[in-house]
């Protein structure tokens, strides 16, 4: 009998990917979580019935919520990962020898386990002696903070239930606060295509042009996400994503991506038009 997991991204529209076999599933204090094996898109990392990443694309999603805001600030040594449990940013942030410290917000430690032992290419990067993961909330995790960051990202799961305060004008006010005077914030933005999804977009869009004075919308595609199209959000107190960028300093680093490219850097920011029109229905 076949088994097929079906992400659903409205109520008309799932995406379903067959099954070849279930490596884990449990209920922890805070989540439902599943691992799946499928023959084309590798394991999947499935968190209350949403599809989080899958082995095939996820290089795309952590390379462009990380690499971005690399190759714009020119000296980033502490880092904030708020989520990111499974480890996909800190395997980028890693690569990098001037990082000093990434702290990693994740409160559900049976999702860095299971990670861990189920997605070990992905998650062996939490080991790394400069991470430090606190199980805890990331909304009261960052109102201790102050002047402690020079880059906050903001790996988190969609802006429901559980995760909802993650995308409050509080926690980017709070994140402001934490950031150094140079800081950068990055967010995941969903998907502009759906309905619900463009109004998430434009309510994140909306708090954080409140909060920061620069902020700009750039784009990635990734094929196991709902519509393929999916928006990240980039927020600074000083450094402009394009003008601001070094794409001769990036590459003499050395660091090997497979989908980030410094030339990739400006057209990520080229929005169609509709996801434009979006955006300034807010901004105005």
């Amino acid at each position: 009998m076949e088994m097929w997991f079906s992400d659903i991204h409205t109520d008309g529209v799932k995406l379903s990917i067959r099954i070849e076999e279930q490596l884990f599933s449990a209920q922890s204090e805070v989540q439902r979580i599943d691992v799946l094996e499928s023959k084309d898109f590798g394991k999947i990392l499935v968190v209350d019935g949403d599809l989080m990443l899958t082995e095939r694309d996820e290089f795309i999603y952590h390379e462009m919520i990380t690499h971005v805001p690399m190759a714009v600030h020119p000296d980033v040594r502490q880092v904030l990962v708020v989520g990111g449990g499974d480890g996909g940013v800190v395997r980028e942030l890693i690569k990098y020898d001037t990082i000093e410290t990434i702290d990693v917000v994740e409160p559900d430690p049976l999702l860095v386990e299971a990670c861990r032992k189920y997605i070990p290419e992905i998650a062996n990067s939490l080991t790394d002696e400069r991470v430090s993961i606190f199980n805890e909330d990331g909304l009261r995790f960052i109102r201790s903070k102050s002047d402690a960051y020079d880059l906050i990202i903001i790996d988190s799961p969609n802006p429901f239930g559980a995760g909802e305060g993650l995308f409050t004008k509080e926690f980017y006010g709070n994140c402001y606060n934490a950031l150094r005077e140079d800081g950068v914030m990055i967010n995941q933005n969903e998907s502009p295509f759906y309905t619900e999804e463009a109004f998430q977009c434009q309510r994140m869009h909306k708090r954080i042009l409140e909060t920061f004075p620069i902020c700009r919308v750039y784009q990635a595609h990734i094929p196991s996400y709902p519509s393929g199209h999916w928006l990240f959000g980039f927020a600074s107190k000083k450094y402009h994503p394009l003008d601001d960028l070094d794409k001769v300093g990036w590459k003499l680093k050395g660091i090997h991506t497979k989908y980030y490219e410094p030339r990739l850097h400006a057209g990520v920011f080229a929005l169609p038009a509709y996801v434009e029109a979006l955006l300034e229905d807010v901004e105005r």
